[in-house]
């Protein structure tokens, strides 16, 4: 993947936030939205070094990763909308989207529930004989949940092919890293003998520079590493505060933040004629991409309990089934 390819991943990722934000705001997506924009360098980067067999699992803010691995915005659109040709069936939702044909193994609402499922993935890969890789990716609010310190203590056990990649935008919702995290994220991950390092979160090339160094190393049976991208949420932390106008952060802290866009440090590297080109096609990916959602019917209700249970939409009616998870 080129640097051109690199920014077109990012353009995408910002518009398709924008968009789905409208869509909120008109009632097409309900329940709202955790926006990415501010984070995009870090998905593009990440995914640029992985290969399509690879996998991934995502977190509330998840959108950027499922794009950045290959997931189609149309479909993912329509998945946001709550419509029945989305990618899980509109069952999935914001929070949820998964495409297992791409390695994507869901988006998690539960923070740190990425980690376990990823190295679990790594594990089953390293059975198979394979040099497939696993990544987690995650906030820094993720650091302190005991699963996600669980898990990497058998990563590095079991020296499995995984990468963790911790997006630390600084805040925990509304709670600062300082008041949340005693020493430092990447010293969770060196206590337990993984390589860990701190990149910039708002340079794709940086990050996916690292991302390479770490991917190839776990192929070739290093065991896993860790990357600490730091960067910043330009929007809320969810769409909720739109309207609940929730102030934690001061003017001057979200100009700052917001300087140095990583949209702009990759479009420096194109000349403006091939960024345009590039956003062009963004564009009109995403007008197809609205449409095809909002074109979508809506599940029918009476198939509310599909794909719930391994033996039919009443699995537990006396006949002792277990859930499908």
């Amino acid at each position: 993947m080129t640097v051109a390819e690199r920014y077109r991943t990012m353009r995408l990722i910002r518009r398709f936030e924008e968009r789905a934000i409208e869509l909120v705001r008109a009632g097409e997506i309900v329940g709202g939205i955790h926006p990415y924009i501010g984070q995009e360098a870090i998905a593009a980067g990440v995914c640029a070094a992985l290969r399509v067999d690879d996998v991934v699992t995502s977190t509330h803010r998840g959108h950027g990763h499922v794009l950045a691995k290959g997931a189609d915005p149309a479909r993912m659109m329509a998945e946001l909308a709550g419509r029945e040709n989305g990618l899980n069936r509109g069952r999935g939702g914001s929070m949820h989207a998964a495409d297992f044909s791409l390695g994507i193994y869901g988006a998690n609402g539960i923070v740190g529930a990425g980690g376990p499922i990823a190295t679990g993935a790594a594990w089953a890969m390293r059975q198979s004989g394979g040099d497939r890789i696993a990544v987690s990716f995650f906030g820094d609010g993720a650091v302190n949940q005991g699963v996600l310190l669980e898990t990497l203590n058998l990563a590095a056990l079991w020296r499995l092919p995984v990468l963790f990649v911790c997006e630390n935008n600084g805040y925990a919702t509304t709670l600062t890293v300082a008041a949340a995290v005693a020493g430092t994220i990447t010293g969770r991950a060196a206590a337990f003998g993984i390589p860990a390092s701190t990149v910039d979160g708002m340079d794709a090339e940086a990050v996916y520079e690292a991302a390479t160094v770490a991917v190839e190393a776990a192929r070739g049976g290093a065991g896993p590493a860790f990357l600490e991208c730091l960067t910043y949420r330009f929007d809320a932390h969810h769409t909720w505060e739109h309207k609940a106008k929730v102030r934690y952060r001061t003017a001057d802290e979200l100009a700052s933040g917001r300087a140095r866009d990583p949209l702009d440090v990759q479009g420096a590297r194109l000349s403006e004629v091939e960024r345009a080109a590039l956003d062009g096609a963004v564009e009109a990916t995403l007008e197809h991409a609205v449409a095809f959602a909002l074109d979508g019917p809506h599940p029918d209700p009476a198939g509310a309990l599909d794909h719930l249970y391994r033996d039919g939409p009443h699995g537990r009616s006396g006949t002792g089934a277990r859930m499908v998870i």
